[in-house]
Order: structure tokens, then C-alpha cells, then sequence
């Protein structure tokens, strides 16, 4: 009788252990994911914007051989002060904060087949445009160079001035390993749809004042282990010399959920870095919506290794002289266009 007792009492324990076991098992099946993966898998599955075509660029020679095109937007995103004293012909002056609410209501952004986003350097404006690619706005574009193309009067206190080749000769060439993937942000909009986090997210991005996100190359090359440095450059490109520390990520390839994107850091602030401070910008806003800390070096790497990209020529993204434009300029305030 203790046998059968004891044999009922085991079965009970093991059905119970089962029992618990697959309830667990589903609770997981049916817990729902993180916003971070809804919102990564959302955008990967709906054009991938920052894995495939990002950069968006255009110039400024295409602008002005578009000024009466109709099916070219302009927008201008620089202080109203300064746009006051000179900007392009046709071009409505938006503050950066108010891009969102201007496509939503001001403007039919399908009615157009191009919408270049213009700043003082292309850095800030590359940041926006990133964040209104990232939403769905598909012909979104940034002025290579920003106003500093346009003429030379806005390139004096902007490129010109800021073009350096300072650390060229304080570079490495060994190769960082990433670190082991891991890490993801928490976001927490309290959305459960992929859509409205990404609106969310992207409404915080927006709002977020660019100035935020400089680093400035002296910082960096003076407290290098401050920071985990992202260099998004070609292994080729690479090679030839990057900021101390960097950790090369693959241009359109490793910011991906299966590839590299979960091996960035949790514990440092993270500094991207291209050429021209412009691609990165791209790359700084899409890692900011998913929840990174991140910041853009201000002016690449002609910020602080100039020379070198003029030495190795096309490809390299030097500015140079030959990059300014003379171009007239309009100097009374447009009217912004209606929803007609």
C-alpha cells in the first residue's frame, strides 16, 4: 500500500512539474516583444532606409538648376536670422522642431519629387532627414555640404573654418574588435503597435536639439577611452588610419538586428564618425530613435584629418575649395507653401 501511496504521490509531483513547466513555456511564447525588437523589426521589414540607401544627398548644383521646378521643395532649417540675410531662391524657412508637424499639415510631400533639407554644414539637416526617412518620406534629401556649397560667404565661418588636419599624424591603423552582442535599449513609449513607436520615437527625435549630439575631434582624440568610437567607413578607408580606439562597422550592413547593431555598448557614449559628419548624422539619428546614446563628431573626418583625405582623392570626401559655389542668394522672407 506505501508502494501505491507513494508511487501516486510521485506521479502527482511529476504531473505538476510538467504542468508548471508548460505554462511557463507558453507565458514566454506569449510574452509580447520589447519595443526596441518591434520597432527594429518594423523598419527592417519595411525598406531597411539606414541598412540600404542612406545617405540621401544632393547638391547644390542640381538644386539650382531646379529652382523653377515645381516638384522641388527647398526647405531651409538654419536660425531665422540668418536665413534672413541670405538663402536660396523658393526656399521656406522650418524650424527643425516643427519638421514633423510641417509634413504633416503644411505640405503634400508626395506632391513632390524632391525635399532638400538645408542647413549650415548638411550635418544637422542630414539628422533630420534621416529621422523623416526613417518615418516613410522617401524623397527626403540633404544638401551635401549645406550652405557652405552654395557660396563662399557661408562657407568662411562653417567648413572653411572648420576643416582641420590637427590629429593627422595621431592615428592607428590596428584593426578593434567588437564587443559580443548582447545589449538592447529599453524604450518605453507604452505603444504596442510598431507604427505608433516609431512615431513616437521619431516625434522625440525631432524635438531633440542637434547641438546635443556634437563631439568635437579634440575631445575625442584627448579622452579616447571616454567613449565607444563607431568609425562607418570601408574596411579599405579603415585601414589607412581612424581615430584611436575605433570599432569599424560596415557601411549599410552592420546596423542590422542579425548582424552588429546589438554589439554597441550600454556603458558609454557612443561617437560615429564618417568623412564628412553627414553620413554619420544619418546613423546618429536612427541609433537615438532606437534608444542608443549616441553623438556625431562634428565634420568627420575632415575635422581632423583633412590632408589625408585630399592625398587619397575621389571617394574620400575631402572638402575642398573646388566645393564652394558662387550662387545668388534671395534675401526677402517666402511664404510657405499650402496644402493645395
Amino acid at each position: 500500500m506505501k508502494k501505491i501511496t507513494s508511487y501516486f504521490v510521485l506521479l502527482f509531483m511529476v504531473t505538476t512539474l510538467l504542468s508548471g513547466l508548460k505554462s511557463t513555456a507558453q507565458n514566454n511564447i506569449n510574452t509580447p516583444e520589447s519595443e526596441f525588437e518591434l520597432l527594429v523589426q518594423y523598419l527592417e521589414e519595411n525598406g531597411n532606409y539606414i541598412n540600404t540607401d542612406a545617405p540621401s544627398m544632393i547638391n547644390a548644383t542640381e538644386i539650382k538648376e531646379n529652382l523653377k521646378n515645381p516638384k522641388y521643395l527647398i526647405i531651409d532649417i538654419r536660425k531665422d536670422t540668418d536665413y534672413e540675410k541670405g538663402f536660396i531662391k523658393g526656399a521656406v524657412n522650418v524650424k527643425a522642431e516643427e519638421l514633423i508637424k510641417y509634413f504633416d499639415k503644411k505640405i503634400k510631400p508626395v506632391n513632390y519629387d524632391k525635399i532638400a533639407i538645408v542647413c549650415y554644414s548638411g550635418q544637422s539637416a542630414s539628422y533630420f532627414s534621416a529621422v523623416l526617412r526613417i518615418m516613410g518620406y522617401n524623397n527626403v534629401y540633404t544638401l551635401k555640404w549645406g550652405m557652405s556649397s552654395w557660396g563662399k560667404s557661408f562657407a568662411q565661418n562653417i567648413w572653411t573654418k572648420n576643416t582641420s588636419s590637427a590629429f593627422a599624424g595621431s592615428l592607428e591603423t590596428k584593426s578593434n574588435p567588437m564587443p559580443t552582442k548582447g545589449y538592447t535599449p529599453v524604450l518605453a513609449t507604452g505603444k504596442t503597435d510598431a507604427k505608433e513607436i516609431l512615431k513616437a520615437r521619431a516625434e522625440m527625435a525631432i524635438a531633440t536639439v542637434y547641438k546635443d549630439f556634437i563631439t568635437k575631434s579634440e575631445d575625442v582624440f584627448a579622452n579616447p577611452s571616454n567613449y565607444y568610437i563607431v568609425n562607418y567607413w570601408n574596411e579599405e578607408m579603415y585601414n589607412n588610419g581612424h581615430i584611436p580606439g575605433s570599432v569599424r562597422y560596415d557601411p549599410k550592413k552592420a546596423f542590422n538586428l542579425a548582424n552588429d547593431l546589438t554589439t554597441l555598448p550600454k556603458d558609454k557614449k557612443i561617437i560615429v564618425w564618417c568623412a564628412t559628419g553627414q553620413t554619420s548624422a544619418y546613423i546618429t539619428a536612427y541609433l537615438h530613435m532606437l534608444g542608443y546614446n549616441v553623438g556625431n563628431l562634428a565634420y568627420g573626418a575632415n575635422g581632423f584629418m583633412n590632408s589625408v583625405l585630399v592625398t587619397k582623392g575621389e571617394g574620400w570626401n575631402a572638402f575642398t575649395p573646388k566645393e564652394i559655389n558662387e550662387f545668388s542668394v534671395a534675401t526677402k522672407e517666402v511664404a510657405a507653401p499650402g496644402c493645395d
